[in-house]
């Protein structure tokens, strides 16, 4: 596998998502893999909301506005909100503030459509058939210090890698093992595209083993096949434990 980071110019409010693409990457082959960071397409989206306070409270109704379910601030050392939003779990609704000029940057308005839209564009402006979409963000792992990347939609390619029914090496057959390949590919290209001041939104991944790319955005029940109730989760044990709160889920 080949990951490629692109680097971009400094991305304005208001810009063209897919002119930013095509102005950094001048070809794509097939059977390749873009991942684009959230941030760049929630910045011309222009999802930004003014910082006016050092009060964290303004960032925690925030969140609350932002994610489906949530935890009190409180319930954290560390006085952040642990939220759960589009079936992902991660601290403060993905909503940040690094490389957003004193500013909260809150995710794109819907990833699932930009990534459609963007997947479209990919096939028409660089002659292309196959080729996949992902849109990564950031986030922390439990019991592990530090951050990965990880797909919080996907477009042009199969999900998920079944293992069921098939044998191991010593013929038992495998019952539940599946291979995330969404998350998979999402995590090496953002490990290249960088956390910081890289201005390296982009990755561009090749040479990708096992994939099976469509020709077609993912269906409603392709995409309600990825999700997982909180009940039917192995961590439920967990996650039906915390003192969830409903949030608006993103209303503003």
């Amino acid at each position: 596998m080949k990951v490629t980071a692109y680097k971009t110019h400094l991305i304005q409010p208001n810009e063209d998502i897919t002119q930013v693409i095509a102005a950094s990457i001048s070809s794509i082959p097939e059977r390749s893999i873009l991942v684009i960071s959230s941030k760049i397409v929630s910045t011309c989206e222009n999802r930004f909301v003014p910082r006016t306070t050092e009060d964290k409270n303004e960032k925690h109704e925030l969140v609350k506005r932002e994610a489906e379910l949530y935890l009190e601030p409180h319930s954290s050392k560390y006085n952040m909100m642990l939220t759960i939003k589009r079936n992902w779990m991660f601290v403060n609704a993905g909503i940040d503030e690094s490389n957003a000029n004193n500013q909260y940057i809150l995710w794109p308005k819907d990833p699932q459509k930009s990534v459609n839209e963007i997947w479209n564009f990919l096939r028409e402006h660089y002659g292309i058939k196959e080729v996949g979409v992902t849109m990564s963000d950031s986030k922390s792992m439990p019991l592990n210090w530090g951050v990965i990347g990880h797909a919080i939609a996907y477009c042009g390619f199969e999900p998920l890698k079944s293992y069921i029914g098939k044998k191991d090496l010593f013929g038992r057959e495998i019952k539940m093992e599946q291979v995330n390949m969404m998350q998979s590919v999402t995590v090496a290209a953002v490990l290249e595209m960088g956390e910081g001041a890289e201005s390296t939104p982009l990755g561009l991944i090749e040479d990708i083993k096992d994939i099976v790319f469509q020709d077609q955005v993912p269906t409603a029940e392709e995409l309600a096949d990825l999700h997982i109730e909180l009940e039917d989760d192995a961590y439920a044990p967990l996650l039906l434990q915390a003192d969830w709160k409903k949030g608006e889920g993103g209303i503003l």
